[in-house]
């Protein structure tokens, strides 16, 4: 009889850590025997066999002394790894990689789930270095010894059974926190700024805050503008923001309206980029010491058109009208003997020492294009044209003057038997005697000598009587059709014209221009 075994505690060896791998969820499934399962009869655990054939286990036997030291210290160093291991990577998951079966015993119930797992993992030092997974099965427990405990480690295939390791995030601190959301805070700030300064930039041309109310001037260059009769502030002042003279109409015609000035037509000479004050100044002649400056009204005859330029541009008069007896250089059509009739009217400005030649070349082109503008190309046929309008313009009044033109065409038709071809306008008559009047005697009105006699002259008179404006040759251009061959004004302050188609009507219409000249004394002269 041997003396009872002294059993030999065999720790797991420590093995390298393994990397953490993807192992991916097992089904329950039908068990597969492992490539080396071993055999609860292999030799490697059933030890050596005693006296009467008694099982020893290899615990039993004696191994060398320095063996057994290098195991436990292998033992701890196995533990210390795979307590590190376990409380890093599975903080969670209960310690799994040391089974112990202590008192395995045939008749010792597994849990009541061991059916559904495929293999328990048995960790231990059975065949040396080499590990293996032993099946819960059990049949495999009943040929080992109730008298034994033991422990086996198998942290190779255990380990395979693991998932993939999760790296857990490190929470930063309050400080890192904190400067996260003052980071974030700051650039929502900084975008929100970026985008009301971009839509800024897209509202401004839609609100109009992008507009210059004004230029600091004085401003460069040379513009002229025209101001036509007829135009309002508002008109010419857009008119002077499109060709950049001014910075914004609103505010220029809010400068002339406090200058308390009135606009009057003609040409006008602007630098680009004034200021609303030095323009204002343009358009009311405040600033005639630095330009040539004149006005021509409408209806004016040619020796005063002349005067008014040499006062405003310091031109002697007999310059002026030694240019004016030769308008062949000018343009004008071939009867006229001066330039009567196509000195435009208007308000002009030309810079200092502009010639004289090219101040009348101006005013004539003015004309000579309002003509061409109706249609009239032909050069006798504008001399007709400027013949009429300017008796037009000195007998009727504006808004007559369609109908004054058609009643003179009518009278020069050759079957009118009425008037028998004579226009018989007072304005031609006192033209040719060099005067300025509203009567005339039956002697005069008999004098054929005159020229610009249409009392006693056929047709129309040898050339015009003065300046007329656009209005007037406008209508001269395109008269109004009608059957009139009689107009008289009845009202020289209001110009109101009476039109009759008899001489017997017309009359009538004479007694009332007399009651008025009697209520007015002193006009009708």
């Amino acid at each position: 009889m041997l003396p009872p075994p002294v059993p030999v505690h065999f720790e797991p060896i420590a093995v390298p850590k393994p990397q953490p791998a993807y192992v991916p969820h097992y089904a329950p499934a039908a068990t597969e025997t492992p490539p080396h399962a071993p055999d609860l009869h292999d030799d490697s655990i059933r030890g050596e066999t005693g006296p009467a054939g008694d099982f020893l286990p290899q615990s039993d036997v004696v191994q060398p002394e320095e063996t057994v030291e290098q195991h436990e210290a292998s033992h701890e160093d196995a533990v210390l790894q795979d307590a590190v291991h376990q409380d890093t990577v599975f903080p969670d998951v209960p310690h799994q990689d040391t089974v112990h079966l202590d008192t395995v015993h045939p008749d010792v119930a597994l849990p009541h789930d061991a059916e559904n797992y495929d293999a328990v993992p048995i960790y231990g030092a059975a065949h040396g270095d080499e590990f293996h997974e032993v099946h819960a099965h059990d049949e495999g427990y009943e040929h080992h010894d109730p008298h034994f405990d033991y422990e086996v480690h198998d942290e190779h295939d255990a380990h395979e059974l693991i998932p993939a390791v999760t790296p857990v995030a490190q929470v930063p601190s309050k400080k890192v926190r904190r400067r996260r959301r003052l980071l974030a805070l700051l650039l929502t700030l900084t975008v929100f700024v970026a985008a009301v300064a971009v839509g800024a930039q897209f509202l401004k041309p839609l609100l109009g805050m992008d507009k210059v109310s004004d230029y600091p001037g004085p401003g460069t260059g040379s513009v002229t503008v025209t101001v036509a009769p007829g135009s309002g502030p508002k008109l010419v002042a857009t008119n002077l923001q499109n060709q950049h003279v001014i910075a914004n109409a609103d505010t220029f015609l809010a400068a002339f309206t406090a200058a308390g000035g009135e606009l009057s037509p003609g040409d006008f000479t602007f630098r680009t980029e004034m200021k609303n004050s030095d323009a204002v100044n343009v358009l009311l002649n405040k600033d005639a010491s630095k330009v040539m400056y004149f006005a021509l009204s409408a209806g004016l005859r040619i020796g005063e058109s002349l005067d008014a330029i040499s006062k405003g541009s310091g031109i002697p008069v007999s310059e002026l009208k030694a240019l004016s007896d030769s308008p062949a250089q000018f343009g004008v059509p071939a009867p006229a003997k001066n330039l009567e009739g196509f000195l435009a009217p208007g308000e002009y400005r030309f810079p200092l020492g502009t010639p004289a030649k090219d101040i009348l070349q101006k005013l004539v082109t003015g004309t000579t294009d309002e003509l061409k503008a109706q249609g009239v190309t032909d050069p006798t046929k504008q001399y007709q044209t400027i013949t009429v309008a300017s008796i037009v313009q000195a007998e009727g009044g504006q808004a007559d003057y369609g109908n004054v033109a058609g009643a003179i065409y009518n009278r020069l038709k050759p079957g009118n038997t009425e008037t028998n071809g004579l226009i018989q306008s007072d304005a031609t008559v006192t033209y040719g005697l060099g005067t300025k009047t509203f009567h005339l005697t039956d002697a005069q009105k008999a004098d054929k000598s005159n020229p610009y006699n249409t009392y006693a002259n056929v047709g129309l008179p040898v050339g015009p009587i003065g300046s007329p404006g656009k209005t007037a040759i406008d209508a001269a251009a395109k008269p109004t059709a009608n059957n009139y061959l009689y107009w008289v004004t009845i009202n020289l302050d209001t110009k109101e014209t009476k039109f009759s188609s008899t001489l017997a009507e017309h009359s009538k219409y004479v007694e009332q221009y007399n009651a008025w000249c009697a209520a007015n004394a002193g006009r009708c002269v």
